[in-house]
């Protein structure tokens, strides 16, 4: 989850919890206000009450003006939908607290005589809820802006993100635009990324460069030097420099497919392509008497590949099999979406990861300099297809998987 996610989340659980503590609030208000006035209506009710059963209108409506009550008319009060909180019959009438729109009256009625007042002190009441209100919402309009600042501040975050997405994904000359005119964290921060992008950009120019320098200046002398042992007459020592020779070619071509997978520049060139197809490429590239392969084909079925560097994959495969099988022929199977390239041979020492990375092999009195796995690791990783490895019967079995088929 994304800063700018948690902080909404965050944001919406403190405008809900608001919400409903306003809500809370101004229930409780309501509820101590309703409490507070029918408390002051029925003790001063029974006192008006006896003034109006003596007909005395003057000293009725004076002591309901020291009490801060005032008289409504009844016709406008009765007219609307009413809520009864209160009532107590007595002889020959009866005393109510009715409430209408969360306000209360204290109805009096004796006879035929009906008098409704209200407590004018609900007013305050009403003004301290529409005051606490107003706080709330106050805390809400600052969450609000709280909110969009710090979303504000933290945007460039998201821009600096995407960049470097970009950059990572092989767009080395991704720089970011800097405001000369600020002095922020932010910008800093920019600036700081621009000079860590160009120097990685010079690193990697340097090294592509010395990659064709070595390309070059090591295959031409490499190729004058086999067409000159050509030339001379067999002897051991021949036979010795020339496999010298050799090592020094394969290992120069093996860094160089390693550089390549590694630069996150590299584009594959994928094609539908026949396992069958890829098959002789591989096989044209394998130098071996066919008698020490066993190729059992079942099906032919297409795969999205680039069909040089899986050739490369499984010919390394093959050629490790080849050099390490004890006896016994190398058997390569086909089936339905998989290659399996087993040899009669002793099982790993250590785990399959370990022979993943580059420069690591168990037998160093093989040829070879331990990048053969690695390379095919890193091609078949780029392909999103995967590698397997088991021990049975006595055979080292590695097992390709294509989970990218499109049609067998």
């Amino acid at each position: 989850m994304s800063i700018f996610s948690k902080i909404t989340i965050l944001f919406l659980m403190s405008i809900v919890i608001m919400s409903v503590l306003s809500f809370q609030t101004n229930e409780i208000a309501q509820k101590n206000m309703q409490s507070n006035i029918k408390d002051r209506y029925i003790e001063s009710s029974k006192e008006l009450y006896d003034f109006l059963i003596k007909d005395d209108s003057l000293e009725l409506s004076q002591r309901a003006k020291d009490l801060g009550y005032e008289e409504v008319d009844k016709k406008n009060i009765k007219s609307k939908k009413y809520k009864i909180i209160y009532s107590t019959n007595i002889s020959f009438g009866s005393i109510e607290i009715i409430e209408i729109d969360k306000m209360y009256y204290l109805v009096l009625q004796y006879l035929d005589d009906e008098i409704i007042f209200l407590d004018k002190k609900q007013n305050e009441y009403t003004l301290e809820k529409q005051v606490l209100n107003y706080f709330v919402l106050a805390d809400i309009l600052i969450l609000i802006f709280m909110f969009v600042s710090i979303l504000n501040i933290l945007k460039p975050l998201k821009n600096i993100s995407k960049g470097m997405e970009v950059f990572g994904s092989g767009d080395y000359k991704y720089r970011f635009l800097l405001d000369e005119q600020k002095n922020d964290e932010i910008t800093k921060l920019k600036k700081q990324f621009n000079v860590m992008a160009q120097n990685i950009d010079m690193l990697i120019t340097s090294r592509k460069q010395l990659l064709g320098d070595i390309s070059h200046e090591l295959r031409t002398p490499l190729a004058k030097a086999k067409l000159s042992l050509a030339m001379m007459e067999s002897s051991k020592h021949k036979d010795i420099l020339y496999r010298s020779i050799e090592q020094i070619d394969s290992l120069t071509n093996e860094i160089l497919h390693l550089e390549r997978l590694n630069s996150n520049s590299l584009k594959l060139f994928t094609e539908n392509v026949s396992i069958d197809d890829v098959m002789l490429n591989v096989l044209s590239k394998v130098l071996v008497d066919e008698s020490e392969l066993n190729i059992n084909e079942h099906i032919n079925f297409t795969i999205l590949a680039d069909i040089n560097y899986i050739s490369i994959a499984i010919k390394n495969l093959i050629d490790n099999a080849l050099k390490y099988k004890i006896k016994d022929v190398v058997y390569v199977d086909i089936k339905e979406n998989m290659i399996s390239i087993k040899n009669f041979a002793k099982p790993l020492e250590n785990d399959f990861s370990y022979y993943t990375e580059p420069f690591t092999k168990d037998d160093m009195s093989k040829n070879g300099y331990g990048l053969g796995l690695n390379i095919v690791k890193r091609i078949l990783d780029l392909h999103g297809f995967s590698l397997k490895y088991r021990y049975e019967k006595n055979y080292v079995v590695f097992e390709i998987n294509f989970n990218k088929i499109l049609s067998s």
